[in-house]
């Protein structure tokens, strides 16, 4: 790991042209070309089946996580890698429309990342990523430890080497910036990583593997033995808060038809952290990420679904009335 500076100067654009502070998410992580096609049913093993539709829509865990936080009006940065193909663009492109600052974000020889997702009726999918360019955020690198220090919150997800999450997290923890990490893919994170994580977020398969408990309750009671906070998605059943101090909120998820899951999990993350971010209180930061989450599964896509502050702000009004 990298030994953390011992002090750092701001960015220039940490504070707005009035020089009042400006809230700030940084993104250190994936971003792909997601490969979506949509079919009634899909393929069993050695079983092909016609889809109905196909479409290339950038993202990645990391990306729609910062496009997430963006929309939800809080400055947002990325740092991650693209490669120097035709997807590279793109994908850069998108997330400075959605308002993500994207310097940090390098082009390396070689394609991006691509995810391939099967979405059917139910709204469900399924999903293989192929790493490309993101494997070379094993490290950071020039700037990076700026960006983070001066950040008050950090996002982090393993579709990235864990070296680099690792380095980014032991920067951030040194300078009081809170680290919200989503350990998908699923795998074990190691005690090195979640030392510097402040709140967790898996969904309730990701936290069975993390604890071998498929009980969501037992298994957020098992991962408090390792971080500060913890929130369990889990789908449509809602999502289950706790923390060391004994507090636990149960939320259910908002009644909506699904068209397609993808990415919902993303938005929940983003728009919380966003919320947390601006100082908001935990419960009703889990409702905007809760309601966010909820409009994105109503549209198809990943990066294009995600909701404007203003309308989660409506939808849950609407949810109130």
């Amino acid at each position: 790991m990298h030994d953390a500076p011992a002090a750092l100067a701001a960015p220039a654009n940490r504070r707005d042209g009035n020089y009042g502070p400006v809230t700030m998410v940084t993104v250190f992580g994936s971003c792909n070309m997601d490969l979506v096609a949509y079919v009634a049913t899909p393929p069993r093993r050695g079983e092909t089946v016609h889809g109905r539709t196909f479409s290339t829509v950038p993202g990645g865990k990391g990306a729609n996580q910062a496009i997430a936080a963006a929309r939800a009006e809080v400055g947002t940065r990325f740092l991650g890698a693209v490669g120097d193909d035709e997807f590279g663009g793109r994908i850069r492109a998108t997330l400075a429309e959605a308002g993500v600052e994207t310097t940090g974000l390098r082009t390396v020889e070689g394609h991006s990342g691509t995810a391939h997702i099967v979405v059917d009726d139910d709204g469900g999918n399924s999903i293989v990523v192929v790493g490309g360019a993101n494997d070379a955020m094993d490290r950071l690198r020039s700037g990076d430890a700026e960006t983070i220090a001066a950040s008050d919150c950090l996002l982090l997800q393993l579709e990235t080497p864990l070296r680099g999450a690792s380095a980014a997290a032991e920067v951030a923890a040194a300078h009081g910036v809170r680290v919200v990490l989503t350990p998908a893919p699923a795998e074990p994170v190691p005690d090195s990583l979640l030392s510097n994580v402040n709140l967790l977020v898996p969904n309730e398969h990701e936290a069975a593997v993390l604890t071998g408990e498929s009980d969501p309750e037992r298994a957020l009671t098992s991962l408090l033995d390792s971080v500060p906070e913890v929130v369990v998605t889990m789908g449509g059943e809602g999502v289950l808060y706790g923390n060391r101090s004994g507090e636990r909120v149960r939320m259910p998820a908002f009644p909506v038809r699904p068209v397609d899951t993808t990415a919902a999990g993303d938005t929940f993350v983003g728009v919380l952290a966003a919320e947390l971010a601006r100082g908001t209180d935990t419960t009703e930061a889990l409702r905007h990420g809760s309601g966010a989450a909820a409009l994105s599964i109503r549209r198809k896509g990943a990066s294009g679904s995600m909701p404007s502050r203003e309308d989660i702000r409506e939808f849950l009004e609407e949810a109130d009335s």
